[in-house]
């Protein structure tokens, strides 16, 4: 008998809000956003903030119950904030994880419930797929507090924990019902971690966006000072980017194996094991999108003045571009980060599918990386940019 083809078409929209004082009782964004499909409900909010972030912010549980307390008639805060702890180590120890299940099964949330988390990108990636296994989905409200989380992961659709010591190696594909980018979060955040969210804007102007790429290099000096409105114009241009690929590459849940938006990725993933995460995740990217660059002019992609370019720009950022990491081997010489080749290809599904550089602003797909070309792409990078 012939087989039945089952087709499925699920549209999915979320909005994406750039606002200030997102829990300001005047600031309608939060509410708005829950309330969006179903105006005259009330709706149930646990809310999960990330321990530096209540830290930063003394008064932040307060100032939730004041907001909670002003739209009392459209929200109802089901319990204080929960505060755990973030960074990459929320998604290396499991028990963070089952906590937050238990919390959610102990105060019952419904599948129309909703889980704000504000915090950076790995607590967004813990706690989202922790709602996302509760009642196979309960509603996320993201609230991206890092650079990096309000302009690349915060407004994605994946979520997941790291496993058997591979990076998010449990996860799942779930888009958020909404996500606000609130611009005071950033004022809290350190040099570094302000600088280390750069990373993904130069990858994504490299691989889709030419002008970005020459607005980058323009206002580089602003940028490397934190300058907040420079900042600001950075995060929406690069979230807008990644949005844009998103909803139109034709795979928003990866189920193919090509992964442009990973350009310079999979050195970065295993260099943010090899240094048990010393170097941020953005850091980490700086040095793999560094890699891949020269990379691609060994295989004759990509001409000098490219490369010129974007070894300059990272630099004038302040971003890295060589780590020692790169120069630890194993037993038999071999650089230990090509292990992240075999690792990227298992996470894409078999095939190894990398981004390179044809051009400034456009991307290429190539299904092999010949290793004596990764070999002196290393050995030139560590020339020009490794310590003596």
């Amino acid at each position: 008998m012939p087989p039945i083809l089952q087709k499925i078409t699920v549209p999915y929209e979320y909005p994406v809000y750039f606002t200030v004082d997102v829990f300001d009782p005047g600031n309608p964004d939060l509410v708005e956003a829950l309330s969006r499909k179903e105006p005259s409900r009330r709706h149930r909010m646990f809310v999960v903030v990330e321990r530096a972030v209540a830290e930063a912010w003394p008064g932040l549980a307060a100032t939730v119950a004041r907001y909670a307390e002003r739209h009392l008639e459209r929200l109802e805060l089901v319990a204080p904030p929960w505060i755990v702890d973030g960074g990459e180590a929320v998604k290396n120890d499991p028990a963070p994880l089952l906590a937050l299940q238990t919390v959610l099964h102990a105060l019952r949330l419904d599948r129309q419930s909703y889980v704000a988390i504000v915090g950076g990108g790995a607590l967004l990636d813990a706690a989202g797929y922790a709602a996302a296994t509760a009642h196979r989905g309960i509603r996320t409200v993201r609230l991206p507090t890092t650079v990096l989380a309000q302009a690349d992961s915060g407004v994605g659709v994946k979520n997941g924990v790291n496993a058997f010591g591979v990076k998010n190696f449990l996860g799942t594909f779930v888009p958020p019902f909404a996500v606000l980018n609130d611009r005071r979060f950033l004022e809290s955040l350190g040099r570094r971690d302000t600088v280390a969210g750069m990373a993904e804007a130069v990858k994504v102007a490299l691989i889709r966006d030419p002008e970005f790429l020459t607005w980058l290099e323009t206002h580089a000096d602003a940028l490397a000072a934190c300058a907040p409105d420079a900042v600001s114009e950075l995060i929406r241009r690069t979230a807008a980017l990644h949005l844009e690929h998103i909803a139109t590459s034709g795979d928003p849940f990866e189920m193919g194996s090509a992964r442009p938006l990973d350009f310079g990725h999979w050195a970065a993933h295993r260099l943010e094991s090899l240094t048990r995460n010393r170097l941020r995740h953005g850091e980490a990217v700086a040095v793999g999108i560094a890699l891949d660059t020269l990379y691609s002019h060994a295989a004759g992609l990509l001409p000098a003045a490219g490369v010129a370019r974007v070894l300059d720009l990272l630099g004038r950022l302040g971003l890295p571009r060589w780590d020692e990491a790169l120069d630890l081997r194993d037993p038999g010489g071999r650089p230990v980060v090509l292990d992240g080749l075999a690792e990227f290809r298992e996470h894409l599904g078999g095939e190894l599918t990398v981004t390179l550089l044809a051009a400034i602003g456009r991307g290429v797909e190539v299904h092999e990386m010949r290793e004596p070309l990764v070999m002196g792409a290393l050995d030139e990078l560590r020339r020009r940019h490794g310590r003596p």
